[in-house]
């Protein structure tokens, strides 16, 4: 395997590595000492902001970097936080055509909202229904309590059932430290969800439900003649901030999973547990700020650059260009930015025959000598394997190599 190294000014020095291909974009964590990050090494150390909360996270989404945490796989309360999941599922059974936007939904006497003074509500009249998109705008925007446990009663024949689905689909985003008891997030013995679990909820729909991500960042929505602002304040007050969900029970306390993006860069936060309204979006705002403040998303080479070419044995091509079949993208602190060198891994000869597309090697950024990202290096076109004459031909050249 010969692997090449791309310094900043063009310096390239060539030595043998042992063939360590993969079959998809692999992307090493830095570890920022002092603050609980996960992964491999780096030389720096920030330190976190001092937050007066149960717990807390700050994540990037494209890498899933902890940037900081504060008992973040601890499971607490979620309050309406859990209509992240609810309404998660619903976008997917749409997208899948399992719900059609258009289609009637019952509000049953068990769904029905009794009140603000009890429950938040899209206030829905007993026994008449909604479209299930004005059921999903209810969940987000309004937090109704009528309207959650109206789909889920619509989906799967009851709550509880609905709960089940909740849990299975929780399992697949890999939130383990996450158990749901109902759609609403209503306080209930065993219904809880960690900070780490609810960031992974919050880039799952905004990867997978992108038609309908739009919604979480709605103002306000208006129901049967009642105008309800969304109580997510950061999107009055800050451009940047997309979403996501508010929630607050008297055991959970004030909730707030927010995302924001600014220039390449999108970062979630959860905060659990703080004591107000205005405590949970300051602490949003902080936290979002100090990881914009200090870290950067640097794309090393981008999807489909040219790397060069890689020779074929038995083909009816002599080589095959290669390109990055992915980003190569690197998540830094604003100090290291500038210190990224990349190393291609390509073997001598590949055999004939190639697929376009099929990966022949990789890309590894490197961050003081410490590997934290790779990415595919693929074959831009196919090469098929060459006539028997010329294969035999091509063995007896290749015995004097």
């Amino acid at each position: 395997m010969v692997q090449t190294l791309f310094g900043e000014k063009g310096i390239t020095v060539k030595y043998n590595l042992q063939n360590n291909l993969q079959n998809k974009v692999k992307i090493w964590l830095l570890t920022l000492s002092g603050f609980g990050m996960f992964g491999m090494g780096s030389a720096y150390a920030i330190e976190a902001p001092t937050l007066d909360n149960s717990a807390y996270i700050l994540m990037d989404y494209d890498t899933g970097t902890v940037l900081a945490q504060k008992n973040a796989d601890q499971p607490f309360p979620p309050a309406s936080l859990t209509k992240m999941m609810t309404s998660y599922i619903i976008e997917q059974q749409l997208l899948s055509g399992k719900l059609q936007e258009d289609q009637p939904v019952l509000m049953t006497t068990d769904a029905w909202c009794r009140g603000r003074n009890t429950e938040s509500c899209m206030y829905v009249d007993v026994n008449t229904t909604a479209t299930v998109l004005d059921m999903l705008k209810g969940i987000i925007i309004q937090s109704g309590n009528d309207s959650a446990k109206a789909m889920a009663q619509h989906i799967s024949g009851s709550e509880q059932a609905f709960a089940d689905l909740m849990n299975s689909e929780a399992k697949k985003l890999g939130m383990t430290n996450t158990h749901f008891v109902n759609s609403t997030g209503m306080p209930a013995n065993g219904h809880q969800a960690s900070p780490q679990d609810l960031a992974k909820l919050a880039k799952a729909i905004i990867k997978d439900s992108g038609k309908y991500y739009p919604i979480y960042s709605q103002k306000e929505f208006t129901y049967n003649n009642i105008k309800q602002a969304n109580r997510n304040s950061l999107l009055f007050t800050d451009s940047t901030v997309d979403g996501l969900k508010t929630g607050h029970t008297k055991e959970a306390g004030f909730c707030l999973v927010a995302s924001s993006k600014r220039g390449d860069m999108r970062l979630i936060s959860v905060i659990m547990g703080t004591k107000s309204e205005k405590a949970r979006a300051e602490q949003s705002k902080e936290l979002l700020n100090w990881g914009f403040g200090h870290f950067n998303t640097k794309v090393v080479a981008p999807m489909g650059q040219n790397f060069g070419s890689v020779a074929i044995k038995y083909g009816q091509a002599d080589d095959v260009a290669v390109k990055t079949g992915a980003n190569l993208q690197v998540l830094l602190e604003k100090v290291n930015q500038d210190n990224i060198q990349t190393v291609v891994n390509l073997p001598k000869n590949i055999q004939a025959p190639i697929a376009q597309g099929q990966q022949v090697g990789e890309v590894v950024a490197l961050l003081h000598g410490k590997a934290v990202a790779s990415a595919p290096l693929i074959a831009e076109t196919a090469v098929e394997k060459s006539g028997i004459l010329k294969r035999i031909w091509q063995y007896i050249l290749g015995l004097f190599d």
